[in-house]
């Protein structure tokens, strides 16, 4: 076997691999060998068809697999031996010539393969790059204290629907003819629940305000959600299609009112937030609050961090000059369902997206970061935390956390993007003591208003 590449612009490679029948030709003679012990073929005892016949039969495609075979071996090897950094997968080459397998050979196959461009960053503490921390004031505790409330608010009856106060309407749909009364054999919904304050049209919303239990309202579904024949199948309990030509009115009986009402800041809330007995005032409740938005907003600066850490490197780097016309060809072959338009729409952010890998690769090497399974398992166990605080739920026991992770582990779907986020805390931790910080203390207002720009 001889093998050949040439990289004379130094991101386009072309590898010529030669395989000659010393390569091939013993592993296709056991596997032929193997088929013919196993062969049944009618007319002759298993283990008896002559080799002539399995040849015929299949001889052409075991030669195929076994060269197929050498050659990704070969071509795999090369590149590892070489340390050829290459992007995506080899693609047979345009200047391939075709070749008769069935023939005795040699057989020459060309592959076009991308190299990424040869460049190194290296930072110091020269390097000047911004961390934002983000102060929790008074403001930021107020309003997550309002969150805590809400969630652990609770329907109360109320005597009167307020429109400024959440309320839900329960009580019984009827249909109505042209004179308005009750249509015989009509709709008839009983304790429909309706939420006044989602209708759409002003005029058949404000129908609602000051209703009572026992108050009867006239209202038309069609113009009260237009454009909507979801809401108002649901509302009626009828199929979508059901609805698409009703245009009549509904009289709406209102039998209940029920009022959110959210929960005082006592005891009682305290335990709904962070378990029984472990906080005990609300100067306890707004210290521990403040502890736990320190620890979110740190993840928060340390995200802004590394994306300013690669702005700062990419800037550092320059310009990379990529192999365009081939990467293309590979993420053609990669999105074959979805087309060429595709690949053009997407290609810059790839390439910006590949400029950065590249760059992260160095600053991970250089770092010495290594990953195990237990940074990708401590990964998503905080991730499984953050998931659980978003719904207010911030004394979810480790065991549970411990469980929830492992069955998010359990999907590869998921991995991959773990493992991603294992890196970047552990190159976030390392850059914050190879660079110099450039600190700026910022309100979550101002952090907020800088990450949406």
């Amino acid at each position: 076997m001889k093998i050949s590449f040439e990289n004379p612009d130094k991101v386009n490679g072309l590898m010529t691999i030669t395989v000659e029948e010393a390569d091939y030709a013993e592993n296709v003679k056991k596997k032929l060998k193997e088929y013919a012990r196993k062969a049944n073929v009618p007319g002759f005892r298993p283990g008896h068809v002559p080799m002539q016949m399995i040849k015929r039969q299949f001889e052409p495609s075991v030669k195929l697999d076994e060269i197929n075979k050498v050659l990704g071996e070969a071509l795999y090897k090369y590149i590892r031996e070489n340390n050829i950094q290459m992007l995506g997968e080899p693609l047979p080459s345009e200047k391939q010539v075709e070749q008769n397998i069935e023939g005795d050979g040699p057989f020459e196959f060309a592959f076009d393969i991308a190299v990424a461009p040869e460049f190194s960053i290296e930072l110091t503490n020269k390097d000047k790059v911004p961390y934002y921390e983000i102060s929790v004031d008074d403001k930021l505790i107020d309003q997550q204290i309002e969150m805590f409330a809400a969630r652990n608010g609770r329907y109360e009856s109320a005597e009167e629907y307020d429109p400024e106060k959440r309320d839900i309407l329960k009580g019984d749909l009827r249909e109505l003819d042209a004179e308005g009364n009750t249509k015989e054999g009509g709709i008839t919904v009983d304790s429909a629940t309706i939420m006044p304050q989602y209708i759409k049209e002003d005029a058949q919303k404000f129908l609602f305000d000051g209703a009572k239990p026992g108050d009867i309202i006239t209202f038309n579904p069609k113009k009260a959600y237009p454009d909507n024949d979801a809401e108002i199948a649901a509302m009626l309990k009828l199929k979508k299609d059901e609805v698409a030509d009703l245009t009549a009115d509904f009289s709406y009986q209102v039998t209940e009112i029920s009022r959110f009402v959210k929960a005082e800041v006592n005891q009682a809330l305290f335990d709904g937030v962070f378990g029984d007995g472990n906080v005990k005032s609300e100067e306890e409740f707004r210290a521990r609050i403040a502890e736990d938005l320190k620890g979110q907003l740190v993840a928060d600066s340390e995200y802004k961090f590394l994306q300013d850490v690669r702005k700062y490197a990419e800037e550092k780097v320059g310009e990379l000059t990529f192999p365009e016309a081939l990467l293309k060809r590979v993420m053609i072959n990669n999105n074959k369902d979805k087309g060429e338009e595709y690949v053009e729409k997407n290609f810059e952010g790839s390439i910006r997206e590949l400029k950065w890998h590249l760059i992260k690769e160095q600053l991970v090497a250089a770092a010495g970061i290594k990953i195990d399974d237990n940074d990708v398992k401590n990964v998503a166990v905080e991730a499984a935390r953050a998931q659980f605080a978003q719904y207010g739920m911030n004394n979810v026991p480790d065991e549970y956390l411990q469980n929830y992770a492992e069955e998010m582990l359990k999907k590869r779907e998921n991995v991959d993007g773990l493992v991603d986020r294992a890196i970047d805390h552990k190159l976030t931790a390392a850059l914050k003591n190879i660079v110099k910080l450039d600190v700026k203390n910022v309100t979550l207002d101002e952090f907020n208003k800088m990450m949406s720009e």
